[in-house]
């Protein structure tokens, strides 16, 4: 036997978290000098319920530049061709004595199960460290203490980047430059660019000058585009910590220009945690409603209206330019994806299930944990959230009301009427309606309250609020 193999090395195992700073995994598991980092790459995940290979080319993107940064401490990314039941296999085989350092994460089921079959069959030895990340309350969530948890956690101090590997461990697995050759990808050229060093040049320009106007800009998807922070694939990839964000925040807070506005993106660094917390307490919310009497909703689902929907064929200008965008882009502003859900679930009257992870999949920051609660929140089906019914015609009018951003996406109506753009009123110049709006809106309007009158419905929608409900006003 080879001697060699059984000397104890650390291993840590990636999935997000990409960066090199305030990583606790990477920083512990680097203690010893002598470590190895993995990644697990299991092209089934990046298929599976919402997930897709854009979103996959931006977690490379800042796989390849943690690589790069890693070379400063002897250390490298090495890619492991499998999932974590793989991985499993191979270090039960190859380094029976290692200790397995990860950090936490909230995702699907997909990932889920396994990553669960994996920390459970590893503890039974006492191998393995899972580290806390984000503000996730991981064992007995409380939420009347959640808000003083997060920000006590917000406000601790940073990890520094790990420590130098002393050791060069062979590796059978593949490079970031062999993983390129071999599994070669097309290119979304619209989409952001991953990276650490992008993620700091976005947020120093975003502290400094971009974030004025934010609170009120943010609305817009014509000024969002500059105006937002455009962290988010950063955050949800973890290219840079939530943490890191907020303490740079608060170190620049006192000589901002523009404190109404970072205060505003604070709040929203707080409601990120806060929503991911939801799935992670109850991960049946990813395939049922909070409120589970609104499953009875939307039992029919309509695959010609939900292509049209998805493909910005639905008929309504503003809606289809917003959806042309996002596909060429992977990002649109908040008000727009819960415009754009709420016509899926109220006009198309379509369950959310189904049109939920089509509309994930174009996201390149894509966040399970924000994405399900917030689209259930814009499908009425929470039982804690009033229901809102987006009204297309209004935004269209609101956000583009000379409609020169509809005209840019959807050239075809560069001649057209303005207003005729705004009713979706074109006498043939455009696609259609796919359903009429004042009649659709109508319908979801008494269905959706005709089941939250009830006692039970009430019952039940306390239930959800003590599971789920933010206590941060209290």
């Amino acid at each position: 036997m080879n001697t060699r193999s059984l000397i104890q090395v650390d291993i840590i195992v990636l999935h997000k978290n990409i960066r090199l700073r305030d990583n606790a995994a990477l920083f512990y598991g680097s203690q010893n000098n002598n470590y190895r980092i993995i990644f697990p790459y299991d092209s089934n995940y990046w298929i599976s319920n919402g997930r897709s290979l854009r979103q996959f080319q931006f977690f490379f993107d800042c796989l390849c530049e943690l690589n790069q940064q890693l070379k400063d401490v002897n250390s490298k990314v090495e890619i492991f061709e499998g999932n974590l039941s793989d991985l499993k296999s191979y270090l039960e085989k190859k380094q029976p004595q290692c200790l397995i350092h990860m950090n936490y994460s909230t995702d699907t089921k997909y990932y889920r199960d396994t990553f669960n079959d994996f920390i459970t069959h590893f503890k039974k030895t006492s191998r393995i460290k899972i580290y806390r990340d984000f503000g996730i309350q991981v064992q007995n969530p409380n939420r009347d203490r959640w808000s003083s948890d997060w920000n006590n956690l917000m406000k601790k101090k940073t990890f520094p980047i790990p420590l130098v590997n002393n050791e060069s461990n062979k590796s059978d697995f593949l490079t970031c430059e062999q993983f390129k050759i071999k599994f070669p990808m097309q290119r979304f050229d619209g989409i952001q660019i991953g990276g650490t060093s992008n993620a700091e040049e976005l947020l120093n320009s975003f502290l400094t000058e971009r974030s004025e106007g934010y609170s009120k800009k943010m609305s817009s998807p014509i000024e969002a585009e500059s105006a937002c922070s455009r962290l988010s694939p950063h955050i949800s990839n973890g290219s840079l910590s939530v943490r890191e964000i907020f303490q740079k925040i608060e170190k620049h807070y006192p000589i901002s220009k523009y404190k109404r506005d970072l205060q505003s993106f604070k709040k929203r660094l707080y409601w990120h945690c806060h929503f991911i917390q939801k799935l992670d307490t109850e991960p049946e919310i990813e395939f049922s409603s909070m409120h589970r009497m609104c499953d009875s909703l939307r039992e029919n689902d309509n695959d010609e209206l939900i292509e049209k929907w998805i493909n910005g064929k639905t008929g309504y200008p503003f809606l289809d330019a917003c959806m042309i965008y996002l596909k060429r882009h992977g990002w649109i502003n908040f008000r727009m994806r819960a415009m754009v859900m709420s016509f899926a679930s109220y006009n198309l009257w379509q369950p959310w299930q189904k049109t939920s992870p089509l509309l994930a999949e174009l996201f390149v920051d894509f966040e399970p944990g924000i994405h399900i609660p917030q689209v259930q929140m814009q499908s009425g089906v929470t039982g804690i959230n009033l229901p809102r019914i987006y009204s297309v015609t209004k935004q269209s009018f609101d956000q583009d009301a000379d409609a020169k951003w509809i005209k840019e996406i959807i050239p075809s109506l560069k001649n057209v009427k303005v207003d005729e753009i705004h009713s979706a009123n074109l006498n043939g110049e455009y696609i259609a309606p796919i359903v009429d709006l004042e009649k659709s809106s109508k319908y979801a309007r008494d269905n959706i309250w005709s089941i939250r009158k009830g006692d039970e419905f009430k019952k039940l929608s306390k239930s959800v609020y003590l599971r789920h409900g933010s206590r941060k006003r209290q």
